[in-house]
């Protein structure tokens, strides 16, 4: 019988067999390339499929495909590449393939339909970047997810900047590489640091990398560490610095500015950056290393205050933009943080959960968004938009079903795992301070999430056409209606994979599917385990009301009071005929919140006065250390020139150098011993 796991390797090269073909074969293909790139998404979804319906059979795997090189030093290492799958990385992929293959189809609309040049440019870019997300989802090791770390960046490099002959998107383009790689720096020390402390980057199996970390905790190993440090200090320095990748990568503060600038990118490529490829890496990143960095209590709370900070912080900005793409680019940022919140305060599911839930309601979103652009022959301004509700029927239905999944509103799917997010936190932060006032600005994110969603939802669908665009919209077609309608089906149901309130408060078993599938209910590998991380958890549960029940009631209810107050400040302010710009009344504060905290200018002034720094170090590297290295050059080179001349390959001046020489030493030794 054919296995499932021999064609893995499938999934990501069909993507790249579509890049090749894109770029060779350019004007040669039908649709310029899209055909192609829907082909080979669709072909990656459904082995994805397969391979998650493999896994719920028991059929979890580790294998090594290519041994890169082998070496020895305080710990003999190995590089490799090869393939993890597990029920983590089965659902993720599917994911991915998911929204890679809507994002195709509704570029036959957005882009195909409205003309746009070098499309087989942009479908190549496509089908790498989805390729690239594949790679690194599947990836065994922590080199390997860092090369396809790294490749993503590149593509997004590329895609936010495939205008490039306009003079937004160059820029942005650059500074989401620049901004990033800046955070990959310090991944990349921290992948040397593993491979030094543990002679592995394996995420799976005895020998990895968290297992022998676990290990020396336990005194059952011995592991290199710098300086005589303690292993656990150590841990918690070699995870903040893998750390710094995923806040790069997942748009976290302070590495978020990039996100938004982003933006200048086609609709179709920021809803695959922002739903299931670039900025998900980082979340992903995290959940794949979960069982080390579960072993660090500090970078955990790290993790939870970051992530708690970043989702009020972003949510504040998101109340005063204009541009609907900045409004969901906020949106995301927020929402990512909600993840960390959840991953550093012990709740694991809760973070794959809303990373699931996530991918589907914001991809769902930006197309939603691209749909409205369409229709407004480009234009972003909402305050240009109104009345689309009756004009664009299926964009509204569908982008009201995201809208209300990403406020957090029972019955949608964001209600379910954000609910979940918000209890984890709660019952772990009652004896932790640092995870409680994470908690609560994760809780005060929730009403000015609501808020500015349905501001944006009010601004651009209802009241009256505030412009001549919006009279008459240009009208989308079916490869745009098509994937917002299976995305919002999937944005109403796809909280139904976890009821856990449900479960708790009504005992029901079963319905938290996503629980018994993380847990490795159906089958998995030995020590990748919901279960197994939260025996290594470093919190305890504490309950409100002495119950596990109120706790979860009473947490659900103020969250669900809290959006639906956001919602209806909204409603009250911006769900009229003739809406004003409230915000005005916010005074310099608006001006605050609209330049994002100013902190594009902060980072500028940073370089701009660190260039005196900068000059010199840079006079200390040219003249002492390149002096000195320059100065030991000249001398062996002015040296070896005399010594050059008298090797002149004449033997008789070699004997009467060899007597002299003799005769030297001999008279030396003499003087020297009292021989004469």
């Amino acid at each position: 019988m054919v296995s499932a796991s021999a064609y893995v390797p499938a999934i990501v090269l069909l993507p790249f067999v579509s890049f090749i073909v894109a770029l060779f074969g350019r004007e040669y293909l039908p649709k310029r390339g899209a055909f192609g790139g829907i082909a080979a998404t669709a072909g990656s979804l459904g082995l994805s499929l397969w391979v998650l319906l493999s896994v719920r059979n028991g059929a979890a795997f580790q294998e090594t495909y290519y041994t890169w090189a082998t070496g020895a030093g305080a710990q003999d290492w190995t590089l490799t590449f090869g393939a993890l799958i597990d029920p983590l990385s089965a659902l993720m992929l599917v994911i991915v393939s998911v929204v890679a293959t809507l994002v195709h189809i509704f570029s036959l609309g957005y882009m195909n339909d409205e003309d746009e040049r070098d499309l087989p440019r942009y479908y190549a870019g496509l089908g790498l970047f989805t390729a690239s997300m594949l790679g690194f989802v599947i990836a065994d090791n922590l080199l390997m997810a860092f090369m396809f770390f790294e490749l993503v960046g590149l593509c997004s490099y590329l895609l936010i900047g495939f205008h490039f002959r306009e003079p937004g998107p160059p820029s942005a383009a650059k500074k989401a590489f620049l901004v990033t790689r800046f955070g990959d720096y310090f991944f990349l020390v921290g992948v040397v640091a593993v491979f030094t402390t543990f002679g592995t980057a394996a995420f799976a199996g005895a020998e990895s990398f968290p297992a022998l970390a676990e290990a020396a905790l336990n005194g059952e190993a011995t592991v290199w560490t710098p300086g005589g440090l303690a292993e656990s200090t150590w841990f918690t320095i070699v995870g903040l610095l893998v750390l710094g990748g995923v806040i790069g990568k997942s748009a976290q503060f302070p590495l978020h500015t990039w996100l938004p600038d982003a933006m200048e990118g086609p609709t179709p490529v920021s809803a695959l950056i922002h739903a299931a490829t670039m900025v998900a890496a980082g979340v992903y990143l995290v959940a794949r290393m979960y069982g080390f960095y579960v072993l660090s209590p500090t970078t955990m709370a790290i993790i939870a205050f970051v992530g708690g900070f970043t989702a009020l912080f972003a949510a504040t900005m998101g109340v005063v933009k204009r541009e609907l793409k900045q409004v969901l680019a906020y949106s995301t940022i927020s929402q990512y943080g909600y993840m960390m919140l959840a991953l550093g305060s012990g709740g694991y599911v809760a973070a794959v959960f809303h990373l699931t839930t996530h991918a589907f309601f914001k991809a769902l979103l930006f197309l939603g968004a691209g749909s409205v652009i369409i229709a407004m022959h480009h234009n972003e301004d909402m305050w240009e938009m109104g009345g689309l509700k009756d004009k664009l029927p299926v964009t509204y239905w569908t982008f009201l079903a995201g809208s209300l999944a990403l406020a957090g509103i029972f019955p949608f799917a964001g209600f379910w795992s954000k609910d979940e997010i918000l209890y984890e936190a709660l019952i772990h932060g009652l004896d932790e301070p640092l995870i409680l006032g994470a908690y609560v600005m994760g809780l005060l994110a929730v009403p000015v999430t609501a808020f500015y969603t349905f501001r944006m939802v009010f601004l651009t669908f209802h009241g009256e056409p505030r412009s001549g665009l919006a009279r008459d919209p240009h009208p989308v077609r079916w490869n745009v209606k098509g994937p917002l309608t299976v995305l919002g089906i999937l944005a109403v149901v796809t909280g139904g994979i976890n009821m856990v309130p449900v479960q708790k408060v009504l005992g029901i078993e079963g319905i938290d599917y996503l629980h018994l599938w993380l847990d490795n209910h159906w089958g998995g590998i030995e020590g990748l385990s919901s279960h197994h991380y939260a025996d290594l958890s470093p919190y305890s549960s504490q309950y409100l009301f002495g119950g596990e029940v109120p706790t979860v009631l009473a947490g659900a209810a103020v969250s669900l009071g809290l959006a639906i107050g956001g919602l209806a400040l909204a409603w009250a302010l911006y769900n009229v005929a003739d809406p004003a710009e409230h915000t005005d009344k916010l005074g310099g504060l608006k001006a605050l919140l609209y330049n994002n905290y100013y902190q594009d200018e902060f980072q500028v002034w940073v370089a701009d006065n660190t260039r005196a720094v900068a000059g010199s170090a840079d006079i200390f590297d040219q003249g002492i250390i390149d002096g000195v290295v320059n100065g030991v050059s000249s001398v062996s080179l002015l040296s070896s020139e005399r010594i050059r001349r008298i090797q002149s390959g004449v033997v008789s001046n070699y004997a009467l150098l060899l007597t002299l020489g003799l005769t030297t030493l001999l008279v030396v030794f003499g003087l020297i011993g009292g021989w004469f």
